[in-house]
C-alpha cells in the first residue's frame, strides 16, 4: 500500500470536514439547522410544557397548587368536564368547521365559476373583471368583515347603531345575516375566492383543448362537457383550493372577532385567546396544539391529493386553441352580474370605510353630520369633551404606524435576506438530507394558524427566563420573521432553480469570491424574484392582527390591533380611518411590488 493512500486512510474525517466546510452552501445549512430549530420546535416545547402545569393567577386559585407544578386538570376540564367542554371546546371548535367548510366550498363555487366564464366563454370585459375581482384577496379578510358590519349592521343588535342599508333603504336585515357563522362564511369564502379563481383558472388556461373539442364532436352537450371533461381534469386543483381554504377559514381569528362578539358566537381561535386572557392558559396552549395538528393533517392531505395522480396530463403539444363557449343574449347579463358584483367588494369597502369616518352619529349619512374632525380633529376643536384628537393628529396613531412600518421593513430585510440565503444553500445541496431538512424546517411555521404561533411563543416570552420578551420590539420581529420565512423560502428555492450551477462554477474557477458571486451573479440574475421574497413580508406584516393580539400589551399598540381598542371604545370613526388608511398602505406597498418585480394577481389569465 502506498504512503498516499495509507494517509487517506488515516485521515478521511478530516478531509470530509474540510471539503464540507469549504463549501458556503453546507455551511448556511448548517446555521439555519440550528437556527430553525431553535426557533421552531424549542418553542413548541415551551408550549407542550405550559400545557400540562399550573399558571400564576386563576389556574393557581383554582387548582391550589403551586405555580409550574405538574397537572392534567386542563384536559380534564377541557374535554371532559360536559358544561365547561361544551360551551369552552366542542362548540366552538364545530363552529370553525362549518366556518372552514361552508367558506371552502363558497370560494370555490364563485371562485370557479369566473375562471371558467374568464377562460371558456366569450365573456365581455374579461381583463376588467379579472383584474377588480382578484382586489379583495390583497386587501386583509378582517377589512371585508367590517364592511360587512358597516353595511348590514341590524339596530336591534350591537348598540343600535344602524348599517347602510338601513340607513339609505330603511331595511332592517335579520340578526343571523349580520352576525354570526352565516356571514363569516361569506366573508371568508368572498375573501378566498380570487385564490381559488387563480389556481383553477391557471389550469383551465393551460389545458389540452382537444379534450373538449373531442367531447363537442361526439355531440355531448355543454354541461356534460363540464360534469365529464372539465371538472375532472381540474380536480386535483378544486380539492388542494378546497383544503387550503378550509385550513384558512378554520385558524380565521379576525373575522370570526368581528361578526361573532355581538351574539358571543365563538370559534376556536377566539375561545383560545378568550381563555388565555381569562387566566386558563393551559387549556389555551391545549387548544393551539390541536389546532397545529389539525392545520398539519389537512396540509398533508393537500400534498397527498396533489401528489396522488401526478401522471394527470393537462398540457400537451396538441392544439391550445380554446373553443370558446357563446354566451349569446346572457353574456351581457353575466358580464353585467359580474361587474357589479365584483365592483362591490372592492370599491364598496373603501367608500364604506370614507363614510363611516367622516359621520359624527352612527347612522346618519347626511352632510351635516360629516366632518373631518376624526381625521384631522383636534381636543379644542368640535369634538366632546373627552374625545381624542383625530387619527392624523394623535400621537398614539402615528407612533403604533412607526411601530408597524419598522416591524415591517425589519421583517423585510431578515426573510428577504434569510428566504434568499436558505433557497441557495437547498439547491445547491439539493437531495441530500441536510437540504430537506432545512427546507422542512423554514416550511413548518406555514403549517401553524397564526393565533396558534403566536400563542407557542407567548408561552416563551411570560416564563421566568424570558419575561423581558412580553411586548417588546424584538419578540414581534423574531416571531413574524419566522412566521413569514415560508413564503422567502420558497420563492427563493424556485427563482434559484432556474440558474443553472455552471454560471457559478464559471466564476469560482477564475476565483470569484462567494459573496461577489451573490452580488454580481446570482441576484442580479432573479433581481425580481429576489426583491418579492423582500417587498412581499411588507405586505404581510402590514395586514397582520391574529399573530401579535397577543404578544402586543398596552400602550405597545401596532397600528392594526389598534383597531380591537377603537371597536370596544366605541370610536367605530376612528376604526374605519385607520382600516381606510391600511387598505390604502396596503395597495401602494402591492403597487410597488407589481412594478418592481413585475408581479401581477391576474397575470396569465384575464384574457
Amino acid at each position: 500500500m502506498t504512503k498516499g493512500a495509507a494517509d487517506l486512510r488515516r485521515e478521511p474525517l478530516k478531509y470530509r470536514l474540510r471539503a464540507f466546510f469549504g463549501k458556503p452552501a453546507n455551511l448556511i445549512l448548517l446555521f439555519f439547522l440550528i437556527t430553525l430549530t431553535v426557533l421552531s420546535l424549542m418553542p413548541m416545547i415551551t408550549m407542550l410544557t405550559n400545557m400540562f402545569t399550573v399558571h400564576a393567577g386563576t389556574e393557581k386559585k383554582m387548582l391550589r397548587q403551586g405555580v409550574g407544578s405538574w397537572t392534567l386538570n386542563h384536559f380534564q376540564m377541557l374535554f371532559a368536564d360536559r358544561e365547561w367542554s361544551q360551551s369552552n371546546f366542542w362548540t366552538p371548535f364545530l363552529n370553525s368547521l362549518i366556518v372552514a367548510a361552508g367558506s371552502g366550498l363558497l370560494g370555490i363555487l364563485i371562485g370557479g365559476a369566473v375562471a371558467w366564464f374568464i377562460t371558456r366563454s366569450d365573456l365581455k370585459c374579461k381583463k376588467f373583471i379579472s383584474a377588480v375581482f382578484v382586489f379583495p384577496y390583497m386587501m386583509p379578510a378582517w377589512t371585508l368583515a367590517l364592511f360587512w358590519i358597516n353595511m348590514f349592521q341590524n339596530s336591534r343588535v350591537g348598540g343600535g347603531v344602524v348599517g347602510m342599508v338601513e340607513s339609505f333603504f330603511g331595511v332592517c336585515m335579520p340578526e343571523w345575516f349580520v352576525y354570526g357563522l352565516f356571514p363569516m362564511i361569506v366573508v371568508i369564502g368572498l375573501h378566498y375566492s380570487p385564490f381559488a379563481y387563480l389556481l383553477i383558472g391557471g389550469i383551465l388556461k393551460n389545458m389540452d383543448a382537444t379534450l373538449e373539442e373531442s367531447a363537442t364532436i361526439l355531440k355531448a352537450s355543454r354541461w356534460t362537457i363540464i360534469r365529464r371533461v372539465t371538472v375532472p381534469i381540474v380536480m386535483p386543483a378544486i380539492l388542494s383550493t378546497f383544503l387550503l381554504i378550509f385550513s384558512s377559514g378554520f385558524a380565521s381569528y379576525t373575522v370570526p372577532v368581528f361578526l361573532g362578539s355581538a351574539t358571543r358566537t365563538f370559534t376556536l381561535s377566539t375561545k383560545m385567546r378568550a381563555l388565555i386572557q381569562a387566566g386558563y392558559e393551559g387549556q389555551g396552549y391545549i387548544m393551539a396544539f390541536f389546532s397545529i395538528l389539525l392545520g398539519t393533517a389537512i396540509l398533508g392531505l393537500n400534498q397527498y391529493f396533489t401528489g396522488k395522480r401526478k401522471s394527470f396530463t393537462t398540457v400537451t403539444g396538441k392544439s391550445g386553441q380554446v373553443s370558446l363557449v357563446k354566451l349569446r343574449g346572457a353574456g351581457g347579463v353575466i358580464s353585467a352580474l359580474l361587474i357589479l358584483f365584483t365592483l362591490f367588494f372592492a370599491i364598496m369597502p373603501l367608500v364604506s370605510f370614507a363614510l363611516e369616518s367622516v359621520i359624527m352619529q352612527p347612522g346618519n349619512y347626511s352632510f351635516s353630520n360629516m366632518t373631518l374632525n376624526f381625521w384631522i380633529g383636534t381636543e379644542d376643536s368640535a369634538f366632546e369633551t373627552g374625545m381624542p384628537n383625530g387619527i392624523l393628529m394623535n400621537g398614539t396613531m402615528w407612533m403604533g404606524l412607526l411601530r408597524q412600518v419598522g416591524l415591517a421593513l425589519t421583517v423585510a430585510m431578515i426573510v428577504g435576506t434569510c428566504g434568499m440565503l436558505v433557497g441557495y444553500a437547498c439547491v445547491r445541496r439539493r437531495g441530500s438530507w441536510l437540504a430537506r431538512a432545512v427546507e422542512n424546517l423554514a416550511f413548518f411555521p406555514y403549517l401553524m394558524p397564526a393565533m396558534a404561533f403566536g400563542t407557542i411563543y407567548l408561552a416563551v416570552a411570560t416564563s421566568a427566563s424570558f419575561k423581558w420578551m412580553y411586548g417588546s420590539f424584538f419578540l414581534l420581529g423574531l416571531v413574524a420573521s419566522v412566521k413569514f420565512l415560508p413564503f422567502a423560502s420558497r420563492s427563493g428555492v424556485n427563482s434559484m432553480m432556474q440558474i443553472a450551477p455552471e454560471i457559478e462554477e464559471a466564476a469560482t474557477i477564475f476565483g470569484v469570491p462567494w459573496v461577489t458571486r451573490m452580488r454580481r451573479i446570482l441576484f442580479p440574475i432573479q433581481k425580481s424574484a429576489i426583491m418579492s421574497g423582500y417587498l412581499l413580508p411588507v405586505i404581510n406584516v402590514m395586514r397582520e392582527v391574529a399573530l401579535f393580539t397577543l404578544l402586543v400589551p398596552y400602550p405597545r399598540y401596532l397600528l392594526t390591533t389598534m383597531l380591537f381598542s377603537f371597536n370596544e371604545t366605541g370610536y367605530a370613526q376612528y376604526g374605519s380611518a385607520v382600516t381606510l388608511l391600511i387598505i390604502v398602505m396596503i395597495i401602494a406597498i402591492n403597487s410597488l411590488v407589481n412594478k418592481l418585480t413585475g408581479a401581477s394577481f391576474d397575470k396569465g389569465i384575464g384574457g
